[in-house]
């Protein structure tokens, strides 16, 4: 009996999985500009992932960056046997067990015991859900309930659920959805890209954190929390900024009662050159520390849905009463499960044993001089790197640019996914000096085939 091939999967697929974030008649338009490839995918190892037929294609992009060390991690793997042995899951409502406990102390501890309480949940739009509502809630509980509204930055995204689509300012995400949405307010992004002459990233910042200020000045009486991603605001085209923001934002924040979130989902976990992407932001030496805090998508590994909410003690301790309506009444069937913590705690071991952040910081300079001549191409700009994330900005107007550069960079064996016209990578944090150069090569070629130019 011959094995499955690549079309057996591909046919089956399309005609039984609706799949994410995607038109799906863009799957069905072979031959066409605007065509979207499936690609059935047999088995991962290391940063590569290998179909039925037998190619294979480096993992550029962590598999929507969550794979940090690896598909088939042989030391996560051991874990999750191991684990697999003792305790597959339990409700954690009025239970609790070994791996959650350890990863909640393990997780206060990366933070310095400022956010000492962790809510647990599947996937990081929850997170975002859970963080809002806590919020909102811890308000109400202290005799506040005025302090309800919402700020996010403009481009910021948080997640795909009615809650979160309230914070997300993606319009193709949350246009045909806006009905249902209780909208929070959008305030300017600190985005570097929108330097005006003179300006340094750093200035951008301030000049954001004013418009900050003044509207915290008219209205923060009514505002719960600032959300935003730091650093790096992912589905706005990895718009990166200036750590002075966040120290600014902090410091506004306290000023007018406001909780700051910070959502690093994306951005935690090593991806930004700290754990935390917010700990690039410091008062007086010290990393200034959100009083809510989202982590999914790298957490686990890449491994299991798993979303984590850390709290402050003044939060927490808002909530503790004889009355369950002062209570968090959110839950999740699959909250703490035990193999996703344990894939967790795993990680977290490979961080704690491997040095991995002084590790990443020599391969985030691989990288930068892997896209370095892509800074003379005539239509690249905003060459850009925070630590592991590297992106551009492509001028072109061929609204099927992103398609076509994601096929082309299929037939050189690497799997890089624009957003709209920004080209970026976010490789799994152990990729080889020669798959870096092997990512530089393919992005080069792909683009000049994409935009019609020679190599």
């Amino acid at each position: 009996m011959s094995k499955p091939s690549n079309a057996d999967w591909l046919a089956r697929s399309q005609a039984a999985v609706w799949h994410p974030c995607t038109q799906m008649q863009h799957h069905a338009q072979t031959g066409t500009p605007g065509h979207l490839p499936l690609v059935p995918i047999a088995r991962g190892e290391g940063a590569w992932l290998y179909d039925f037929d037998g190619k294979r294609y480096l993992d550029g992009i962590s598999s929507w960056w969550t794979n940090l060390f690896g598909h088939a991690n042989p030391r996560i793997n051991a874990a999750l046997r191991d684990q697999l042995e003792t305790l597959e899951h339990v409700m954690l409502a009025g239970f609790t067990h070994q791996p959650v406990v350890e990863l909640s102390e393990r997780l206060s501890e990366l933070t310095g015991g400022a956010l000492g309480h962790a809510f647990y949940a599947s996937d990081g739009a929850s997170a975002t859900e859970i963080a809002l509502k806590m919020s909102f809630h811890y308000w109400r509980n202290v005799g506040r309930p005025e302090k309800a509204k919402f700020l996010c930055l403009q481009g910021s995204y948080h997640g795909e659920t009615v809650g979160a689509l309230a914070v997300t300012d993606v319009e193709i995400f949350k246009s045909a959805y806006a009905p249902l949405v209780r909208a929070a307010t959008v305030i300017p992004s600190p985005d570097f890209r929108q330097a005006e002459a003179g300006e340094s990233p750093a200035d951008v910042a301030r000049r954001a954190a004013a418009a900050l200020e003044a509207h915290l000045e008219r209205h923060g009486a009514n505002i719960a929390a600032l959300i935003v991603e730091p650093l790096v605001q992912g589905a706005a085209g990895m718009a990166m900024y200036d750590p002075e923001y966040l120290r600014l934002a902090r410091a506004l924040c306290d000023r007018h009662e406001v909780h700051l979130i910070c959502d690093e989902i994306a951005v935690g976990c090593g991806r930004t050159g700290t754990f935390f992407a917010h700990e690039q932001a410091a008062n007086d030496g010290n990393p200034i520390r959100p009083d809510l805090m989202c982590l999914s998508k790298g957490i686990s590994g890449g491994y299991l849905p798993l979303s984590i909410v850390l709290s402050s003690d003044t939060i927490y301790n808002a909530f503790l009463d004889d009355s369950v309506a002062r209570a968090f009444l959110h839950s999740h069937s699959y909250t703490g499960n035990p193999l996703a913590c344990r894939a967790a705690l795993a990680t977290l071991d490979i961080f704690a044993t491997d040095d991995v952040l002084t590790v990443n910081r020599k391969k985030a300079q691989k990288i930068e001089s892997a896209l370095a001549p892509l800074a003379d191409h005539p239509q690249v700009k905003h060459l850009r790197q925070r630590g592991m994330i590297a992106a551009f900005d492509v001028a072109t107007d061929d609204p099927h640019f992103s398609r076509k550069f994601y096929r082309a960079a299929l037939e050189h064996e690497a799997l890089i996914r624009p957003i709209g016209n920004t080209v970026y990578l976010m490789p799994p944090y152990i990729v080889s000096d020669e798959a870096i150069e092997h990512l530089g090569k393919a992005i080069s070629e792909s683009l000049c085939e994409t935009l019609g130019m020679s190599v």
